[in-house]
């Protein structure tokens, strides 16, 4: 029975939202040297556009969470 393939770089979901952001920065950097073919600058874009709505759900999410903590309102950030 042949085996299902694996999910390409491309597609797979990253396992963190430091994983997504290291791995969105490593690919501008690649993509602003300016040395990618344009098929691999294109599917860098996409790639790119995934992490980043990745980035901003988990953002998201997060900040919904910290409303409820805050019982619905959102306060200022304090650094002590």
């Amino acid at each position: 029975m042949p085996k299902a393939p694996a999910k390409s770089a491309l597609t797979a979901e990253p396992a963190s939202y430091e994983a997504a952001l290291e791995e969105l920065e490593q690919l501008v950097a690649r993509i602003e040297s300016g040395q990618l073919p344009l098929d691999q600058m294109l599917a860098g874009y996409q790639r790119g556009a995934t992490l980043l709505a990745f980035c901003r759900q988990r953002l998201d999410a997060v900040q919904d969470q910290i409303k409820v903590l805050d019982e619905g309102q959102l306060q200022p950030w304090t650094q002590e």
